[in-house]
């Protein structure tokens, strides 16, 4: 039968052995691609990439090809461990809830809340992102943060601030429609393999120029019609020189900018300043090259402009990605097919865990700090406001600073996982919370994410507690010289437990459990439901949250957590995407084209839907808005 029907427990047969099929996503990177599990007798035996898939089409690169590995690699956490006299002794779960926990609520009657931070993961489901943020918001701070800090924090910033979404405006597969291609910062080839195979087709199939600008000559240099090699850091006037030359030959789009755009004039009196002369001294890029490649960018379109890390990492990140979407901007390069800023994004759900609030800055789906925010997410959660208001920490008069209310502090943003650490180190009149960071909760994150390693380790060497939750033992085990009050918890995988993920196109796929999980590790949403029965918030925090039976007794469900994610996620277009909407989708995947992402409207359960039900998703799933292929596009009808 066609591949597809075989989702999602469908048996097959080989050598007369019953095997199960299941269907999950490659915990790698961001393009989202789906593996087929093949379960024997409870054990994962094989493995083959989805050939039914819009994404990966079966096909795997050598990372999702060894995805079977996290599962039964050797170097797994077996069981809960914490350290005594600088050597690791094993303990049961209970001991370690009852230990943590008591120790957490120790630290809280002496130093607040706010001393407890929180590091969540880019790995985590969307379902255990918003848990961990919700989470925070019971214990009582906005000390909660992840991996994205230092990846695409300063792209949210960057294009939210530029047209409204810190997200991709369209998607892998639409990239076959660029007649113009720029790599600013990213190399697809080595990073985002699969999602060049998108790349490299649509650039076969139209012929498509493909500009590569890198410090480095790299493999996906090596597949572009130019090559443009520059001064690593000069982003900015790489970016304005391109700009002086379509303003100069009038290669601007005029109509896009008299219809769609505010302010241009500003920015282009900066770009004035950025003549060839001056871009080649300071970048290294000839003149003539700049207008040859400026002219196939505004001129041969659509055009679309791809960036990730290299061009995110720098002091002035957020201001190179102002200056991507301003070059997008003046030559009308987005809110159509083929055009856009496609942002690759380098963890699972690095662009899910973003929307669902593991920021210091605001709760989930990006709705700010603000009284009428903690007031909105009160209502999803059927809990007063004032109860929120009493969980967090009156902040004293320090340091010429006036004291802050319990309010005053919850509308305040948290430390970011770049400076957790100089709140351990630093005098507390420099803090400004109520004491310095006592402990740290760390789920799912490495300690090497941060450019300052020799503060943390100092750091690590300060904390009264340290939890590492992980499915392996990270950095944070060995950074800091600890011996004494550090714990290790046993996390699965997301091959270990059901949910969804937010892949860089704002696609959500559903990952069902492949296995039980493995030794004695447990999911997220068991290990975040017994800290706060522990901490004494399970029944606020659960009152709504549908709890099944697991492998340690009851734990919250995954569709239910997604449903109250439903309920909530208004401002971004987070309400569609049912557990019921997104399992069709799975196993319907051969329905949607290729390049479209679309389902023929004439079928049931996802006719007329993009796959994944790209966010906005707006109103209700019984709505059935088709969800959002290519974000700005006024040409569709606003239902659509």
């Amino acid at each position: 039968p066609p591949r597809s029907t075989l989702f999602p427990y469908t048996t097959l047969f080989r050598s007369g052995v019953a095997i199960t099929v299941k269907k999950n996503m490659c915990t790698h990177c961001s393009v989202g691609c789906t593996i087929r599990a093949e379960i024997q007798n409870g054990v994962w035996t094989g493995q083959e990439p989805a050939w039914e898939s819009p994404i990966n089409r079966g096909t795997h690169c050598a990372k999702g090809a060894s995805s079977r590995e996290l599962v039964f690699g050797e170097r797994r956490v077996k069981y809960p461990m914490k350290l005594v006299g600088g050597q690791w002794q094993r303990i049961s779960w209970d001991q370690a809830f009852n230990e943590i926990g008591d120790k957490m609520m120790e630290i809280r009657a002496k130093s607040g809340a706010d001393s407890v931070y929180l590091l969540g993961s880019a790995k985590f489901t969307n379902e255990a992102s918003y848990l961990f943020r919700k989470f925070a918001a019971f214990w009582g701070t906005n000390n909660v943060d992840h991996q994205a800090r230092i990846c695409h924090s300063t792209t949210v910033a960057g294009v939210a601030n530029t047209w409204g979404y810190g997200a991709q405006t369209n998607s892998y597969n639409d990239i076959r429609n660029a007649k113009t291609i720029f790599f600013f910062g990213s190399n697809a080839a080595e990073a985002h393999p699969v999602a060049m195979q998108h790349i490299l087709s649509g650039k076969e199939i139209n012929r498509s120029n493909m500009v590569v600008f890198d410090p480095r000559m790299t493999r996906t240099a090596a597949h572009a019609t130019e090559y443009v090699r520059f001064r690593s850091g000069t982003d900015i006037a790489v970016i304005w020189g391109l700009m002086w030359h379509i303003v100069k030959n009038g290669w601007e789009d005029k109509d896009f900018l008299a219809k769609r755009v505010y302010g241009m004039a500003d920015a282009l009196k900066e770009v004035e300043k950025y003549d060839p002369k001056t871009v080649e001294d300071i970048s290294g890029v000839p003149g003539a090259q700049m207008e040859r490649v400026a002219k196939q960018f505004a001129t041969e379109k659509p055009s679309t402009f791809i960036w990730c890390m290299g061009g995110t990492q720098h002091s002035v990140g957020t201001a190179n990605v102002r200056a991507y979407c301003t070059l997008l901007l003046l030559t009308g390069n987005v809110g159509a097919p083929g055009t856009g800023a496609n942002i690759f994004r380098g963890h699972t759900n690095v662009q899910g865990a973003t929307d669902l609030g593991l920021d210091v800055g605001n709760l989930p789906l990006y709705y700010g700090l603000v009284e009428g925010a903690w007031r909105h997410w009160g209502r999803v959660w059927d809990v007063p406001y004032d109860y929120f208001v009493s969980r967090f920490d009156a902040v004293p008069a320090k340091g010429g600073r006036a004291a802050r209310t319990p309010k005053q502090n919850m509308e305040t943003s948290g430390i970011p996982s770049t400076r957790w650490f100089d709140a351990t180190l630093m005098p507390g009149d420099q803090v400004d919370q109520k004491d310095n960071i006592k402990a740290m909760f760390v789920m799912g994150h490495g300690g090497n994410t941060i450019p300052r390693v020799p503060g943390a380790v100092e750091g690590l060497g300060k904390l009264d507690l340290l939890v590492i939750v992980d499915p392996h033992p990270t950095n944070f085990v060995s950074l800091g010289n600890r011996r004494e009050g550090s714990y290790i918890l046993p996390a699965c995988t997301n091959f270990e437990c059901s949910g969804s993920r937010t892949a860089s196109n704002r696609s959500l796929q559903w990952g069902e459990k492949v296995v039980e999980p493995i030794f004695e590790s447990a999911n997220d949403y068991w290990i975040i439901y017994k800290f706060a029965q522990k901490l004494g918030f399970a029944n606020e925090m659960f009152k709504n949250i549908k709890m099944v039976k697991g492998k340690y007794g009851d734990e919250p469900e995954a569709e239910s957590l997604l449903r109250e994610i439903n309920r909530g996620g208004w401002s971004t277009g987070y309400t569609g995407q049912s557990p019921e909407r997104l399992k069709a989708h799975m196993a319907n995947q051969d329905k949607f084209d290729l390049v479209t992402l679309r389902a023929p409207k004439e079928l049931a359960d996802i006719g007329g839907d993009y796959y994944g039900l790209p966010w906005p998703c707006w109103g209700k799933p019984e709505v059935r808005h088709p969800g959002s292929h290519i974000l700005y596009n006024t040409n569709l009808r606003v239902m659509d």
